[in-house]
């Protein structure tokens, strides 16, 4: 047993006292007590002990440290066996036997006295030392597969400590140990109540975790130390001042915040890059091409300026903090990506450097955290698309049910504005979390498919494909699906291949009502866990258990608001969904299924799902490897042929087959980290994933600059008639207030789209000066508006002002059914239009049109012959 010690004088005696108490074997173990320089007395107490029994004391004369100090011991120990205790007697010796038992029959390497795993604890700890064990943890999580990695009590064979490097320095050996083991050691956890020390003083600190972290990252394969934090920090520090003294003189001129801040980080980098590459890091200046180092840097930097332009919109515009003041934080957290991207990417270690395995689960580490990131920065910032001011609609007509949608949509709305406010953000909250469970349960699911990287590999695919991407930020009907859909998948596989089934029906049961609430298209997994039963012989006995029709039972319970409105409503939304799964516009698009694949995939997601759908030697697998792949073919394929058969008559949304990636995405992340031939096309396919992920997640936070603060340079073309509805409500705005002016009635705004004109504005008047819009929708005029039919019926002849409104010129021309809508209208005036600018950029253009009057639907020749 080797017992580190730093003024621990008080804790010697009793110490020893319980361990030689114990029940051991005399002779059985030696006690190495390693000193750091102690000066209570801590030495003597020591010695008056070796005399008589087996203990022995190392007095070490350089700097304090734990590691340092354990290792020291380690070397003179005897036995084959180590054992690692505090001397504060916060770890318990009574536990020493349980601890011990798995190295010593050989079934482990290494035992962790863990507090995190049934039945371990701390006792006695105040909230401040919990936190600090707890931060320990959650750091290790991502590349470790133990739950208390920052433990320091733990028993190991004592070769390993031959594999941790010489430089190794810190205070968790645990850590050293399962790094330097790549993966390949036999671990396990034996639970342990913690508890406080009665003598002495706590030693952690904030100061001992930062070097805690300095070492797991450079473990993880950064190039971190004492001396290129200190470096990098100062050179960090004179670029921060460059940076933010051109963004003060920029501003000061009236110069645009997106052009300001642009500029000044590409000033501040020019100088900092040289200084970087050639001081903070030197040592491994030659080992990489200057173009190489270079390209690398470049893409970081630009990731760190997209992500801070999302700060600086939020703080300037959604806090209405002073742009001089905003950059302060803005430039902080472009240190800190720059500094994480060149520990890592740019400059990463090259020497001894992690294996294949923990560089995935760094990577797909950091770049979750980055996408998610990105996600919540721009969160509130980037404006409603005008499916989203419609699903706001619901939330503000709610019902237990809607003609197009299940109610989940509205439901996630209404809390979420109840809680941060009727803007983006409450808007979109609730997407937000439904990606985050999305994510949490795939990882759940692929390492119960796979292992612990994989099931990180495939969150990394989930947050960087679209399908997966677009859903856990923008607030439409996908978002709860793709977290029910993904819930339900873990359930199905925990019932149908999971050592203890019958405890999942439950949560099955929970997911799949959420899921059918969400939308409808979840109802396929159904009939796919129906064939996969029929399939699979071991699951066949679930057709005679109650569990499965429990399940049904509850989502049914869960689905009953929708059944019930759909009853009151002649079952009008049924109808209406049927209709379109029969086919819209009713021609052949497999073609489009195909296109839409392929953009929610990207062409090599595509291709990896393909060959992950496709024969692979299932007579060669074991059984239980047999059933996974049968699991995912079949619970992608179900829906995937239903969709295939759609688009043979009809056109389906492009967006429909997104959910149905996710039972393919842990196979699809599995063949990622198969190493094989270049030669080959899955090896070519793993290669193109890296550059793939670059590219998608520089998109996604282009895209994001681009729609809320503009690219320099970079004109808004495109899309904008359909976006920039902030400004174009206020431009409508005007144009109600001229027209209430000069007739001194208040006019009936009509967005002529089915519901996105009338809902983008309807979201974005928000009446701070005055009465609301009066905005109704295109079934003014006879065309079908969604749920504008149910909200706000035609209304009969009136002699108010009527103001059209379109995306395009021709919507203010005919319904559509071709008819004329000027038969309608009391003096129609011609078709107008306005250009709306932003910092001198022509941002997009709003279609109006002013009639005197409302004459009513029985104008129209046609409307007359249908009644």
């Amino acid at each position: 047993m080797v017992v580190p010690t730093l003024n621990e004088a008080d804790n010697i005696d009793p110490l020893l006292t319980r361990l030689f108490a114990l029940n051991l074997a005399p002779g059985s173990f030696e006690v190495i007590f390693v000193d750091d320089g102690s000066c209570d007395g801590t030495p003597d107490r020591v010695r008056a002990w070796e005399s008589h029994l087996n203990v022995r004391l190392v007095e070490r004369r350089e700097k304090p440290d734990l590691t340092g100090s354990i290792l020291a011991g380690v070397s003179l120990a005897q036995s084959d066996v180590i054992v690692v205790m505090n001397a504060d007697l916060s770890h318990p010796p009574e536990r020493l036997p349980a601890l011990v038992a798995p190295v010593l029959d050989g079934s482990h390497d290494v035992a962790v006295g863990s507090r995190y795993v049934l039945g371990g604890s701390t006792v006695g700890w105040p909230l401040h030392h919990q936190w600090l064990a707890r931060m320990g943890g959650w750091f290790t999580r991502p590349i470790c597969d133990v739950s208390d990695a920052s433990s320091g009590f733990l028993a190991f064979r004592r070769q390993l400590a031959a594999t941790i490097a010489e430089h190794a320095r810190g205070n968790k050996i645990l850590l050293e140990l399962l790094m330097a083991g790549g993966g390949k050691l036999r671990v396990v956890e034996v639970p342990v109540c913690f508890h406080n020390r009665a003598h002495g003083t706590f030693k952690v600190s904030l100061h001992h975790q930062w070097i805690y972290l300095q070492r797991l990252m450079t473990l993880a394969g950064g190039t971190v130390s004492f001396g290129t934090t200190g470096r990098f920090a100062a050179v960090g520090l004179f670029g921060a001042v460059i940076d933010i003294l051109l963004f003060q003189w920029f501003m000061s001129r009236g110069v645009g915040l997106a052009l300001a801040h642009s500029v000044s980080f590409f000033a501040a980098a020019a100088v900092t890059y040289p200084l970087n590459s050639k001081w903070s890091f030197p040592p491994l200046h030659a080992g990489y091409p200057q173009w190489h180092r270079f390209g690398r840097f470049l893409m970081v930097g630009l990731f760190a300026l997209l992500m801070r332009g999302g700060i600086l919109a939020l703080l300037v515009h959604g806090w209405h903090v002073p742009a001089t003041l905003a950059i302060f934080p803005a430039v902080a957290l472009t240190a800190a990506v720059n500094y994480l991207g060149t520990a890592f990417y740019v400059l990463p270690v090259r020497q001894n450097s992690p294996p294949a395995d923990v560089r995935w689960r760094v990577a797909s580490f950091g770049i979750v955290v980055f996408a998610v990131l990105l996600r919540l920065i721009y969160l509130g910032e980037t404006q409603l698309i005008p499916d989203e001011a419609y699903y706001w609609n619901y939330a503000q007509h709610m019902e237990l049910s809607f003609l197009d949608h299940p109610p989940m949509v509205a439901w996630l709305i209404w809390l979420g504005t109840a809680i941060a406010g009727d803007n983006e953000f409450g808007v979109r909250v609730g997407a937000f979390i439904c990606g985050l469970i999305a994510m949490g349960y795939l990882y759940a699911l692929a390492r119960n498919l796979y292992d612990k990287t994989t099931g990180m590999r495939a969150v990394l695919l989930l947050a960087i494909l679209p399908f997966g991407f677009v859903p856990g930020m923008l607030m439409t009907a996908d978002a709860p699906l793709m977290a029910a859909w993904a819930a339900t998948l873990y359930y199905m596989e925990r019932m149908l291949l999971g050592p203890d089934g019958n405890r999942a029906w439950l949560g099955l049961g929970i997911a799949f009502g959420l899921g059918i609430l969400s939308k409808y298209t979840l109802g396929l997994l159904g009939p796919a866990a129906l064939l996969f039963v029929i399939l699979d012989p071991a699951s066949r006995r679930w057709l005679r258990c109650p569990q499965p029709y429990l399940a049904a039972g509850l989502a049914l319970v869960m689905f009953s608001p929708v059944i019930i409105w759909n009853m009151e409503h002649n079952w009008v939304s049924i109808l209406f969904q049927s209709e379109r799964a029969t086919g819209i516009g009713n021609k052949f698009s497999l073609h489009w299924l195909f296109l839409h694949m392929l953009l929610m995939l990207t062409p090599v997601g595509l291709v990896a799902a393909a060959m992950a759908l496709g024969p692979g030697g299932d007579d060669r697998l074991d059984s239980r490897t047999a059933r996974c792949r049968l699991f995912v073919r079949v619970f992608t394929g179900v829906p995937l042929a239903v969709f295939f058969c759609l688009s043979l008559f009809g056109a389906p949304k492009f967006h429909w087959t997104g959910p149905v990636w996710l039972a393919l995405l842990p196979t699809m992340a599995w063949m990622m980290g198969q190493e094989g031939e270049l030669s080959t096309l899955a090896s070519r396919v793993r290669a193109a994933w890296k550059p793939t992920i670059a590219v998608f997640l520089f998109l996604y936070a282009f895209a994001l600059h681009y729609v809320v603060l503009g690219i320099p340079g970079v004109p808004y073309v495109g899309f904008g008639e359909h976006y920039f509805w902030r400004e174009a409500t206020h431009e409508v705005e005007q144009i109600v207030a001229t027209v209430q002016r000069q007739t001194g009635q208040k006019p009936i705004v009509v967005g002529m789209s089915r519901w996105s004109v009338a809902t983008s504005l309807t979201f974005y008047n928000k009446s701070e000066n005055g009465e609301p819009m009066d905005i109704r929708s295109r079934n003014l005029f006879g065309d079908k508006a969604a749920m504008y039919d149910f909200w706000y019926p035609p209304d009969p002849p009136t002699s108010r002002p009527i103001i059209l409104v379109g995306m395009v010129p021709k919507e203010l021309e005919r319904n559509r059914q071709g008819h004329g809508i000027g038969s309608m209208l009391a003096q129609p005036g011609p078709i107008l239009e306005r250009t709306i600018f932003r910092e001198g950029k022509p941002l997009r253009k709003v279609y109006y049109r002013i009639a005197q009057g409302y004459l009513g639907q029985m104008n129209q020749p046609c409307l007359e012959e249908k009644c």
